[in-house]
């Protein structure tokens, strides 16, 4: 929200207060308080009738440091908030007073703040380096003319300095300039607004900024004052968290293991998804045509996912089986189950009127109400639909049972849609703020079903395939992209999106190959096609019309069987790299900028990624396959041809559709296995350690770890380059080969 009116005035209404003199600090077992006086205190008159702002300060965990910001600190706590599972309750903190200055000090992160005279804070990296800072009209809160109080803070932006993340945005890439409001939507992928809306950036300097807040925050990137990130709430209360570094992937480590680290997902998920598309007709011989198609073509298949129609029209959500078109649920789901799928199917947390499940929540009580005790309901979407609530144990549970029903036919996971369409005019059971609960309600959605999965399941076998998430989400993978269009264009949106969700925190991520709206030209298809066989998790999914390849043309069947193929054999990488991402938070897909953080070129790069540490991956947005990428410092090899490419540089080139710029980072040893069949096969199998040398004759090291299916090591290669000599040595007896790629062997 702007609060001014250029640089020198007001909006009209507005009425801002700035903490200016500090009048008081306290300092207590790393903890810090301070009281900033809002105009400047020449005598005793000036302190009555004027606010004070407090401003505290603790870390809740090592090198994060929270302030909270405080007006009046009467209003009564509703929830809910933000569950941070790496907070302590004791500060991990030192303070120390010198002189006129107080000082915060946590890990490699200190702020600091004078005890007397002007006010101010300023965050240091270990070096002593000030990484931002709020300055005179850092710390504040306004009123405006409609009743309405707003805290508010000002973190200086540096010379050159990018900020990133927010949640999965389509808008640039580099959010410097856009205002940002966290405001869960179900706007597609063409809109300023988003399904995934995290309170988090992260700064090209080396730093994160968390603002601990479950409803509306807006945030102005350089979008008011052009040299701040401001960012408010509606409420007398404000809390942000400042995550060090030093590097990128250090603040998203931190951020991770604060807010919950995201649970590592099955082998069996990361392979080729396919679904019955949404408004197709289809039946069990419509759908074992798609699967026995996609056999008969060599197109291994590893997930198929039935959408919305499974359930009879108007009973969305019912959790039964339409019987006029699938009479024989559990035979059906055995027969598919016994080519080697898994199967996943379409649900979200709204009840239609229609349904039976209707009568039953309304007579237990487990749908949201208005005011006056009234069940909320509306028909968009679902005619009279109502929405449970979440806060309500016994209706969680109840929820709950009904997806236990569809295990126990043979079911494997839940497409959980939806979640974003909260009202704000009603009443939660646990006395919920219904602000505050708008964006966090798809949490509890997710927690609910990816729970029960986990408990029915077991751990590790738990997935889903979620739209909508806020904070913390990341810990029920996996989420998608949501509605985007069948073009180029939206092709490149939803990347934009998944490169910012990565920087949010979030370990895996997924799109609709093809696109979800119309019909995509057979040359978006493909292009497509590598792009998502290139990603976490790969779908195949549209709104009207099918996603089967053969649908696009022969070549499109080439496309899909060959990605497909490439991505099982990689697997023995990537499921280390989910390895990584489920311990660390850093993302499977990384922004150049998480690998390169001191390359200016690699901090604005967003048609490319990095897939895993080694692996950079240039989707081709065009139907002649001219394609323009950055290739930053070091020597690359492209794994489909073997040519190699020094950078930094840019490179422009042209590639088929069975191709893309996809170059493996000098010095790697990427594990592959032999298994072109299926994502979850016995990776130590005849694996290939194909060795990408460094240039020259100088000596190297390199450990690899490939891991079993539940994110174990299963073994270790060592590979020692030594007087021009490649020899490895392993604590496995199973057989290999070693592939030296840049020399003789």
């Amino acid at each position: 929200m702007k609060f001014t009116d250029g640089f020198w005035q007001l909006r009209s209404g507005v009425h801002a207060s700035y903490a200016t003199e500090v009048r008081d600090v306290r300092l207590d077992e790393g903890r810090l308080a301070a009281y900033a006086a809002v105009k400047r205190v020449e005598r005793r008159g000036d302190t009555l009738n004027a606010p004070l702002i407090t401003v505290e300060a603790h870390a809740p965990a090592e090198g994060v440091i929270a302030v909270r910001l405080t007006h009046h600190a009467g209003k009564r706590p509703k929830g809910p908030d933000f569950e941070l599972p790496g907070a302590s309750a004791r500060s991990a903190a030192t303070v120390r007073a010198e002189g006129a200055t107080a000082e915060l000090t946590s890990g490699p992160l200190t702020l600091r703040l004078p005890t007397e005279g002007v006010f101010g804070l300023e965050f240091l990296d270990g070096d002593g380096r000030i990484l931002t800072s709020a300055g005179r009209k850092g710390s504040a809160f306004a009123t405006v003319a409609d009743g309405s109080h707003h805290m508010f803070a000002q973190l200086a932006l540096g010379v050159g300095e990018t900020v990133h993340g927010l949640g999965e945005r389509f808008t640039p890439y580099v959010k410097n300039g856009q205002t940002v409001d966290m405001w869960q939507a179900d706007g597609g992928t063409s809109s300023e607004q988003a399904y995934k809306n995290i309170p988090f950036y992260l700064s090209s300097r080396g730093y994160g900024v968390f603002v601990n807040h479950p409803g509306k925050v807006s945030f102005e990137v350089g979008s008011e004052a052009v040299g701040q990130v401001q960012f408010s709430v509606e409420d007398q209360t404000l809390e942000y968290f400042v995550v060090a570094g030093p590097t990128p992937k250090d603040v998203l480590a931190r951020y991770a293991s604060l807010t919950g680290l995201p649970a590592l997902p099955p082998a069996w998920s990361f392979g080729l998804w396919l679904t019955t598309s949404f408004t197709t007709s289809y039946d069990e011989a419509t759908v074992t045509s798609f699967v026995d198609g996609m056999a008969e073509r060599g197109i291994p298949l590893s997930v198929f996912h039935f959408d919305c129609f499974w359930m009879r029209e108007y009973q969305w959500c019912d959790f039964e089986w339409d019987p006029a078109v699938f009479p024989d649920p559990e035979g059906m789901l055995a027969r598919l189950k016994a080519k080697g799928l898994r199967i996943c199917v379409w649900i979200n947390p709204y009840i239609g009127q229609k349904s039976a499940l209707y009568a039953e929540g309304v007579e237990k009580g487990y749908f949201v109400r208005t005011p006056d005790g009234d069940i909320w309901q509306w028909d968009k979407w679902q005619a009279g639909m109502a929405l449970v609530d979440f806060t309500d144990p016994e209706a969680t549970a109840w929820f709950q049972g009904k997806l236990k029903g569809l295990l126990d036919q043979g079911v494997d996971g839940f497409k959980t849609d939806f979640g974003e369409r909260i009202p704000t005019d009603v009443v939660w059971h646990d006395g919920s703020d219904a602000e505050r609960m708008h964006n966090y309600y798809t949490h509890l959605y997710n927690k609910a079903v990816f729970e029960v999965l986990e408990e029915e399941r077991g751990q590790g076998e738990a997935v889903l395939f979620a739209r909508s998430a806020t904070a913390g989400g990341q810990q029920y993978p996996v989420h998608w992209g949501g509605d985007c269009w069948s073009s180029f264009e939206a092709m490149a949106e939803s990347l934009r999106g998944g490169l910012s969700l990565s920087l949010s925190g979030f370990g895996f991520w997924s799109h609709d190959i093809g696109g979800f709206e119309g019909t995509p030209d057979p040359a978006v298809f493909k292009r497509w096609l590598a792009f998502g066989l290139l990603s976490s998790h790969s779908r195949l999914h549209g709104s009207s019309s099918y996603r089967v390849p053969w649908e696009f043309g022969d070549e499109a069947v080439d496309v899909a069987r060959q990605f497909t193929r490439l991505k099982h054999r990689l697997m023995p990488y990537l499921y280390g790299v989910a390895v990584e991402a489920h311990r660390t938070g850093v993302p499977m897909m990384r922004p150049l900028l998480l690998e390169f953080p001191e390359d200016p070129t690699a901090r604005t790069a967003d048609r490319e990624y990095l897939l895993g540490p080694d692996v950079l991956v240039a989707p081709v947005f065009t139907e002649d396959g001219q394609v323009e990428y950055y290739v930053p410092e070091g020597t690359w090899t492209h794994l489909l041809t073997g040519d190699t490419v020094t950078g930094p540089t840019w490179r422009r080139e042209t590639h088929g559709f069975d191709s893309l710029p996809l170059l493996v980072r000098q010095g790697a040893v990427l594990a592959l296995g032999a298994d072109e069949s299926r994502p979850d096969g016995a990776w130590l199998d005849d694996l290939e350690l194909r060795v990408f040398t460094p240039a020259g004759t100088g000596d190297f090291t390199r450990t690899v770890t490939v891991p079993d299916h539940t994110g174990q090591v299963a073994a270790t290669y060592e590979v020692v380059r030594e007087n021009g000599e490649v020899r490895v040595t392993t604590d496995t007896d199973r057989p290999y080969t070693v592939t030296v790629v840049g020399e003789r062997a």
